[in-house]
Parts: structure tokens; C-alpha cells; sequence
């Protein structure tokens, strides 16, 4: 069964920098496309990025996240990454990466294996 282990979160403020990571165990890490979401207090769960699997060569982004946020990974050491810059109060929110299955990269309902979640704050 794999498992996902995101962490990174933290307080920052305005226009700083964070950059998330998510740890996969298993062996079939590298097959499988990754995203993050987000969800901040009192609204839905949002797509914010996904990666496509093998060398990750197509990137996807929300609008919200062009240009400022940039996703990774390295499947030798299993891990997804989420550099987060020029960061935004409304970027306030947990973030969760999750395992992609099928369908819409975009859609939660595409992802079967999700992590505990990181939460990010930004201060003004």
C-alpha cells in the first residue's frame, strides 16, 4: 500500500518562499502522476499542480499557481516537490499531494492515495 507523507508547511510571510515535499513509499512511485491541492479553512479542496509520471515532463497548473509555484519530482528518492514563491495570504491553506489514477488531472476524484496534509499560512 503506498503512502504519502507531505511536510514543509510553515508560517511565512508575504512574497517569501516555501517549498513542499511529499514522500512516497513503494515501488511504482515513478509510474504514477502526482498533484497538490489545497484547501483553506471553509471552502472545497482546490487543484493547485500536478506532474505527469516517469521524468514528470508535462506540468500542470491551477491559474492561481502560473507563474509563482513550480512542481518537481525525483523518483529516486520517491518525492514530489512544490516550490511555492511570491507567496499570498489566500495561499493560506492545507496542502495535500495525492497519488493520480485515472481521468482529470485536475479533478480530486482522479486521485485514490492521498497524504495527512501540510498546513501553509501567510501573514500580510
Amino acid at each position: 500500500q503506498v503512502q504519502l507523507a507531505e511536510s514543509g508547511g510553515g508560517l511565512v510571510q508575504a512574497g517569501g518562499s516555501l517549498r513542499l515535499s511529499c514522500a512516497a513509499s513503494g515501488r511504482a512511485f515513478s509510474s504514477v502522476a502526482m498533484g497538490w491541492f489545497r484547501q483553506a479553512p471553509g471552502q472545497e479542496r482546490e487543484f493547485v499542480s500536478a506532474i505527469a509520471a516517469w521524468n514528470g515532463g508535462t506540468t500542470y497548473y491551477a491559474d492561481s499557481a502560473k507563474g509563482r509555484f513550480t512542481i518537481s519530482r525525483d523518483n529516486a528518492k520517491n518525492t514530489v516537490y512544490l516550490q511555492m514563491n511570491s507567496l499570498k495570504p489566500e495561499d493560506t491553506a492545507v496542502y495535500y499531494c495525492a497519488a493520480h489514477i485515472s481521468g482529470n488531472i485536475a479533478t480530486m476524484t482522479s486521485y485514490g492515495i492521498w497524504g495527512q496534509g501540510t498546513q501553509v499560512t501567510v501573514s500580510s
